[in-house]
C-alpha cells in the first residue's frame, strides 16, 4: 500500500492481507479491557483501560447515542426459507431490506416471519433490496421486532438465525454486546463499534479525570459495510445516514475547542457528523438530516483532534477514513504493526487511539 496523490488515488492503495482468525466473532469481557493501539508519532500498545492516563483533563469525548434495532428477520414465502435485513425506513411500517434469496421473492408475495407477523414484498430492487410492507404502524412494527429479529450484524460475524420466532441464546447476547453504554435513540442498523469499548466503570474514571463527554447521533446504515468496488474510490456513492447535533452539543463542543480543548470523536460515526456540521473556521452548527460524507485523504478535517476506533475492513470507505484523518502512511504502519501483534479487528475486535494530523 502506498500513498498516492489524490489526483491519482485507487481503492486498491487501501488494500492489505488479514488472517480470518483476526476477526473477531465476540467482544472480550469485560468490553475495557479490549486493547488499544494508540498512533501518534510513535505506537504504543495499551489497553482502553488506560483512556483515563492517555487523555488529558478537560478532552471532551463526542460519543454517538444511537441505538442499534433487532432488524434482522428469519421467515419463509410458503416453503422457501427467507432472511431479510431491514435497512432503512420509508414510511410508517414501510422498510427497505436485504432479503436472502432476494430471487425467490417477487412484488405482492407474503413473508411470515411469525404467527402475528408478515409483510408483503411491495417492490424489488437491484442487489437483493426489496421494500417490505408490515402493514402496521411504525411502533408496532418496532415492538415485533424486539420480539423477533435478531441484531443485524456485520456479515464477517457468524450467526444462523434459520427460523422463525425469537432469537436463539446466542442472538439474545448479541443484543447486549452489539449495544454501546451510550445507546439511547433507537435508529440505527449498524452499531458505532468504537463505543462497544466503553462500561460504567471506565466512565466513572474518565469523569474522575475531568474528560467531558458531548452526545451526537448518526443513525448507522447497512451501507457501512458496503465494500468499495470502483478502481477509484471517489466514484463509491456512499448511502446517506440520518444524524443529528443538537443546539447544545453544538454549543459544548464549540465551547471546548475556543478554550483550547481537544476534541476526541468516538468512531468514525462521529467524525463524520462533525465533519458535515463543521465550518471552515471549525465551529459545528446544530445539525439535522441526512449525510453521505465520505473522507478521503487530501481532505482537511478540522471538527476532532483525536479519534477512538476500531480496526477496520481492507478497501473500506472506513479504512479511508482513518488514512484520511492520520495520513496513509501512519495508518499502513499501524495496521502492519497490529496484525503482527495479533489485535483482534472489525465490529467486535480492538481500538485503536489515533492522533489527528499536526495533533500530537
Amino acid at each position: 500500500m502506498t500513498a498516492p496523490e489524490r489526483s491519482a488515488m485507487r481503492t486498491d492503495d487501501f488494500d492489505f492481507a488479514l488472517s480470518p482468525e483476526l476477526i473477531a466473532q465476540h467482544p472480550v469481557t469485560p468490553r475495557d479491557t479490549a486493547r488499544l493501539l494508540v498512533v501518534g508519532e510513535t505506537l504504543q500498545d495499551k489497553s482502553v483501560r488506560d483512556l483515563p492516563d492517555l487523555l488529558r483533563p478537560g478532552d471532551l469525548l463526542v460519543v454517538n447515542d444511537t441505538r442499534v434495532l433487532p432488524t434482522r428477520l428469519a421467515g419463509r414465502r410458503g416453503a422457501a426459507k427467507i432472511e431479510a435485513t431491514l435497512h432503512k425506513a420509508e414510511g410508517p411500517g414501510v422498510w427497505r431490506a436485504f432479503a436472502r434469496p432476494a430471487r425467490k421473492l417477487r412484488p405482492g408475495d407474503e413473508i411470515v416471519f411469525a404467527p402475528d407477523f408478515t409483510a408483503r414484498v411491495r417492490s424489488k430492487g437491484d442487489a437483493g433490496e426489496v421494500v417490505l410492507d408490515f402493514a402496521c404502524s411504525e411502533s408496532e412494527l418496532l415492538t415485533r421486532l424486539q420480539r423477533y429479529g435478531a441484531m443485524p450484524l456485520p456479515p464477517y460475524i457468524k450467526r444462523d438465525i434459520d427460523r422463525c420466532g425469537p432469537p436463539n441464546p446466542q442472538g439474545t447476547r448479541d443484543r447486549d454486546d452489539y449495544q454501546t453504554v451510550f445507546a439511547a435513540r433507537p435508529g440505527a442498523v449498524a452499531a458505532p463499534t468504537a463505543g462497544l469499548h466503553f462500561t460504567p466503570e471506565l466512565l466513572a474514571r474518565l469523569d474522575g479525570c475531568g474528560i467531558a463527554r458531548a452526545a451526537v447521533t448518526l443513525h448507522v446504515g447497512a451501507g457501512t459495510f458496503l465494500p468499495v468496488k470502483s478502481e477509484d474510490p471517489r466514484d463509491h456513492a456512499m448511502h446517506g445516514e440520518v444524524g443529528e447535533i443538537t443546539g447544545d452539543a453544538a454549543r459544548r463542543i464549540n465551547d471546548a475547542r475556543e478554550a483550547g480543548r481537544r476534541i476526541v470523536a468516538v468512531g468514525s460515526t462521529a467524525l463524520r457528523l462533525l465533519e458535515t456540521a463543521c465550518g471552515e473556521d471549525g465551529r459545528i452548527a446544530p445539525f439535522a438530516g441526512e449525510t453521505d460524507l465520505f473522507l478521503l485523504p487530501g481532505d482537511t478535517i478540522r471538527a476532532a483532534d483525536l479519534m477512538l476506533t476500531n480496526f477496520h475492513l481492507p478497501r473500506s470507505t472506513l479504512f479511508m477514513l482513518v488514512c484520511a484523518f492520520a495520513g496513509q502512511e501512519r495508518m499502513r504502519l499501524a495496521y502492519a504493526h497490529a496484525i503482527a501483534a495479533g489485535y483482534r479487528f472489525f465490529s467486535y475486535g480492538d481500538a485503536c487511539l489515533i492522533c489527528g494530523k499536526g495533533s500530537e
